[in-house]
Order: structure tokens, then C-alpha cells, then sequence
């Protein structure tokens, strides 16, 4: 896990601050939990993805945050596509 230079306990807490920004910014209704882990998640996956396009935010808190942020807004937007679709 690339945690941008932060640590793991610091990935935890902006983690965090970026899953309720995004919760905020999307109107979404989740819980402390939820907006840690799709801040983390959120933060991972599009520190992969902008790795492979060999594009960077940068090191230290604040691009982990933004990156958490854009990441989150993303999880959020495919989780709703899914959201109300039921097999029968």
C-alpha cells in the first residue's frame, strides 16, 4: 500500500478527512468507517493509477488528501451506479 509518504497512521486520519470531504461534496449518507475506508481505498487506487500515467500530485499530506478526495468522489459515483440494482 503507497501511503504518499505519510505513514500508516496518518494514512488512517486524512483518510479519513478525505472520505467525509467526499461524503460532504456528494451528499452521501455514510458513517466515520465508510469515510475512512473509501478515504484510504480512494487514495491507493488513484495513487496506482496516476503511478502508471506516470503523473503525481506530489509527497506529504495534502496530495494524499486531494487524492483521497478525488479517489472517494469516484468510489462514491460507481457505488451509486450499482446502488438500486437488484437480480431477480
Amino acid at each position: 500500500m503507497d501511503t504518499n509518504g505519510v505513514g500508516w497512521i496518518g494514512a488512517i486520519i486524512i483518510g479519513g478527512l478525505a472520505g467525509f470531504l467526499a461524503e460532504q461534496f456528494m451528499r452521501s449518507n455514510m458513517g466515520l468507517l465508510m469515510n475512512i475506508i473509501l478515504g484510504i481505498i480512494g487514495a491507493v487506487v488513484l495513487n496506482a493509477i496516476f503511478a502508471a500515467l506516470g503523473f503525481s500530485f506530489g509527497v506529504g499530506w495534502i496530495p494524499y488528501l486531494i487524492t483521497g478526495f478525488i479517489g472517494a468522489c469516484l468510489l462514491i459515483a460507481v457505488a451509486r451506479l450499482f446502488q438500486g440494482r437488484t437480480v431477480r
